[in-house]
């Protein structure tokens, strides 16, 4: 099977029920910006701890369902979609890690290990992939889940930096007004 097939070459793409778009569609920004953090999140890993990288590889896993979900337009039940039950996973695992930490007690600046930073960059693109997918519930309000997922993710991502630069010895920088 090649990979290429000369398809969108004209700027249009298909979704999962065949249906041809732009490339600029809502939909094809929100799944294409999830992708983007998805590979971020794999170039993320390993971070030097087992424990953390268990956890991106679940979530690169919920990310593909996300991506299918926005791929998507003829929603049913059997088709992959975000469940509550993963954004309850993501808040059980920041509660865990939070414990780990010390209380944070004001912005911080993004950056520290090569793991944090990345784990900090991975953050601020899933904001972006956010932003997006609330682009396009505006118009389809099932995806609230998916949406909310997005928002807990970029949580968990900020914790995560903050234990990996934790462990690693580094320390937090605030930033000076």
């Amino acid at each position: 099977m090649r990979i290429y097939t000369g398809r969108g070459d004209e700027g249009m793409t298909d979704l999962r029920d065949t249906s041809r778009v732009s490339k600029t569609n809502p939909r094809i920004e929100a799944y294409g910006t999830v992708d983007e953090l998805n590979s971020l999140v794999g170039r993320t890993r390993p971070t030097g701890y087992d424990d953390v990288d268990e956890k991106l590889a679940a979530v690169q896993n919920h990310l593909h369902v996300v991506q299918a979900e926005f791929a998507n337009p003829d929603r049913d039940d059997e088709a992959p979609h975000v469940r509550d039950t993963h954004v309850e996973d993501l808040e059980a695992w920041m509660d865990a890690y939070d414990e780990e930490l010390d209380p944070l007690e004001s912005f911080i600046l993004p950056g520290g290990s090569e793991g944090g930073a990345d784990l900090h960059h991975a953050r601020s693109v899933c904001r972006r992939a956010e932003r997006r997918a609330v682009a396009l519930a505006g118009d389809e309000p099932e995806y609230e889940a998916a949406v909310a997922y997005l928002n807990r993710l970029s949580d968990a991502l900020f914790v995560w930096a903050r234990v990996v630069n934790d462990r690693e010895g580094v320390r937090e920088e605030a930033p000076e007004y």
